[in-house]
């Protein structure tokens, strides 16, 4: 049976439990925020890679975490920051324009092995690429977290306001999408 909040809270500030806390969150959100990541980065090697630098980094900003948000909010900002610079250095490292690293996701979305969607799905993903990356990023969070906007704006910094706005201006590129593309 896993502790609660408080209880992984008091687990992680201290340093003899802390070890055997911090597995309980791992295993705890280790799929969600993989799946978080992955829609972002689209390939499982790279969503791998960030899932993995966004627990090294909570492992070592343990010390600074001091309760005042709930234990999978930190994460979610942890690893929608680690997601967006690795999408930065990617860009910068292919020298590429944005359109063109978005095309190279996507062709690496067709390749992966681990991608089991129909051709609908990969419609889907196609709209959602067109999309700036934070109206990607919030379409993501709500339509398929289904992460509440009060929580968003916790892990983003955002207005609640700007974010509603954001999802609803991606809803309706990915309907104006799905128009023109038939």
């Amino acid at each position: 049976m896993n502790p609660s909040e408080e209880e992984l809270l008091l687990q992680l500030s201290q340093p003899r439990s802390r070890s055997a806390a911090f597995s309980v969150v791992v295993r705890s959100y280790q799929e969600r925020l993989y799946w978080h990541i992955r829609k972002m980065v689209l390939s499982h090697e790279d969503a791998n890679d960030v899932l993995q630098n966004t627990f090294m980094k909570a492992w070592n900003g343990l010390e600074g975490f001091r309760g005042d948000s709930q234990i999978s909010t930190w994460l979610y900002r942890i690893s929608t920051n680690e997601t967006l610079t690795f999408l930065s250095n990617k860009r910068m490292r292919s020298q590429n324009s944005i359109d063109e690293v978005e095309e190279v996701l996507l062709q690496n979305l067709r390749a992966d092995n681990y991608f089991n969607g129909n051709d609908l799905q990969l419609k889907l993903q196609k709209a959602i690429l067109t999309l700036p990356e934070k109206q990607r990023l919030v379409f993501n969070m709500k339509y398929f977290d289904d992460i509440t906007y009060d929580e968003m704006e916790l892990i983003l910094g955002t207005s609640v306001g700007a974010l509603k706005a954001s999802y609803h201006y991606a809803v309706k590129k990915i309907e104006k999408y799905f128009e023109n593309y038939e």
